[in-house]
């Protein structure tokens, strides 16, 4: 990683309000609108005739940083680092401390004008930049990154280490013993989109189970849907051995560390040796992860591998409620929620969205275009959704979710059981949820149950509900915009599957 560094002279001014007298100079790369309205705050101050102020100078360095991801750290006027952030475009980020509108937020008001000086750190990719981040506030702890310091407020990368099969999870309650802990991490959506990431190239399980890998039982286990989509090696039915589940472990807690040069040269000399000794399949393995590993810069920002949540929601405490009113034996791990977009019957369609361990499971989201349906019929079009998805699931011998959601009411519900007693198939869990009263609908009761509003339980439901109606009508709207624009029209978002 490559580091730029630009200190105040010794006899630097106290700060001022921005004004100088020499011009800028300007650079040649290619400016986003942040840089834009940097630029014309620049010339604002070019036009002023007091020297120079390590803030003016600061505002000025940020114009050449470059539009790649890396770490950003502020100083103040004795040297002392006063803030650190990550971000995707370095320039364009560092930048809007500089705008007008940074002097407005009440966030940033009340200390940017401490700024004298800053410096920047370049990462290979924004998961890199948030793990650079994560160490220096926490070996640093700058004094406007306060909030990072509360161990018990902001989310921990959590790796087991007495466990046969190594867990990794991310927890605000990190445990006292027994386990290796990452961070604190500034943003709980960059953690989980981070941790999605990298479970794509390490196949690491999340899940809570205890596994003995000397009790031969789990050779019967059947495994989540992490594994049937490759991204999960499944430790709970033995396909992998105690000894390469922790060598996993080991390369990803050294990427966690800053080691990723070191590990990629560990790997290729693996992947030689497997060659070498003909062990194609495991050679093959090492590729894939090593090329992954290389791209991370390729794949977006953060927050798009997972889903913000609304409103405060503690996903085991849902599922530990979902698990007492359905009356399960355990609790859930996997939710779907089905919902219906149209208008006025003339582009009727559905999403399907899947929750894992409380939490929106993206690459398991759906569309689909309802065929059998003429005019507007919310119940017929449910039961097209439910039959063709369960149809599939058991054609192709998938694992069924755990709790199937229905938005809506007693009438949903009904649509919904009886596609399943047309194909013969003995359903999950299914429960519908109406919005306006919040009343959830249970096939075994006659009457509605109404939860408090404050249950983790509904919380959760809502959160599926309510992200499924945004996944259809987003899906609805880029129909019509197709339907009137053509070809011209966007199409449909590579990772969300149409059936």
């Amino acid at each position: 990683m490559a580091r730029r560094t630009n200190r105040p002279k010794k006899s630097a001014p106290p700060l001022e309000p921005p004004g100088h007298a020499e011009r800028l100079p300007q650079s040649t790369a290619p400016l986003d609108s942040a840089d834009t309205e940097a630029d014309t705050l620049a010339e604002d101050i070019l036009a002023a005739n007091p020297p120079l102020t390590p803030w003016d100078r600061a505002a000025a360095t940020v114009r050449a940083f470059p539009q790649a991801p890396g770490v950003y750290l502020m100083k103040d006027a004795a040297g002392r680092v006063i803030y650190v952030g990550k971000a995707k475009n370095l320039r364009a980020r560092a930048s809007s401390y500089f705008l007008k509108a940074a002097a407005a937020e009440p966030r940033t008001a009340v200390w940017i004008r401490e700024i004298a000086e800053i410096d920047y750190i370049a990462a290979d990719s924004e998961v890199d930049a948030l793990l650079v981040e994560s160490r220096l506030i926490k070996d640093i702890q700058p004094k406007y990154n306060k909030e990072q310091k509360d161990d018990k407020s902001f989310p921990y990368l959590e790796i087991t280490t007495r466990e046969d099969y190594p867990r990794i999870e991310v927890t605000r309650q990190p445990q006292a013993s027994g386990t290796k802990l990452y961070g604190p991490f500034p943003s709980a959506g960059s953690l989980r989109g981070a941790l999605n990431v990298l479970q794509r190239i390490f196949k690491f399980r999340t899940c809570a189970l205890d596994i003995d890998a000397d009790d031969e039982r789990w050779r019967w286990f059947r495994p989540c849907l992490l594994a049937s989509i490759g991204q999960c090696t499944a430790p709970c039915n033995l396909r992998i051995s105690r000894e390469e589940y922790r060598e996993d472990i080991q390369r990803l807690r050294m990427f966690l560390e800053g080691k990723k040069t070191v590990l990629l040269k560990q790997m290729r000399r693996e992947m030689q040796a497997a060659s070498d000794e003909r062990r194609f399949e495991a050679a093959a393995k090492l590729r894939d992860e090593i090329q992954m590993l290389e791209t991370l810069d390729e794949r977006g920002e953060l927050e798009t591998h997972t889903q913000p949540q609304v409103f405060f929601i503690d996903p085991k405490k849902g599922l530990a409620g979902l698990k007492k009113i359905l009356n399960l034996a355990k609790a859930p791990r996997t939710i779907e929620g089905v919902d219906i977009a149209h208008l006025g019957g003339g582009e009727t369609v559905a999403s399907l969205v899947q929750f894992l361990d409380g939490l929106p499971f993206k690459p398991g989201y759906r569309r689909y275009k309802i065929r059998g349906v003429e005019g507007v019929d919310d119940f017929q079009s449910i039961h097209e959704v439910v039959a063709r998805r369960f149809r599939r699931l058991a054609d192709e011998g998938q694992l069924r979710p755990d709790v199937l959601l229905v938005d809506g009411g007693r009438g949903q519900l009904n649509a919904a059981l009886a596609a399943f007693k047309d194909l013969e198939i003995t359903p999950p869990a299914v429960i519908s949820l109406a919005k306006r009263e919040e009343e959830l609908y249970l096939p075994d009761m006659a009457e509605p149950l109404k939860l408090s509003r404050h249950a983790y339980a509904l919380r959760l439901l809502q959160y599926v509900r309510d992200e499924a109606h945004r996944f259809a009508q987003h899906y609805h709207h880029m129909l019509r915009r197709r339907s009137q624009l053509g070809d011209a029209a966007p199409k449909t978002p590579r990772g969300r599957r149409k059936q």
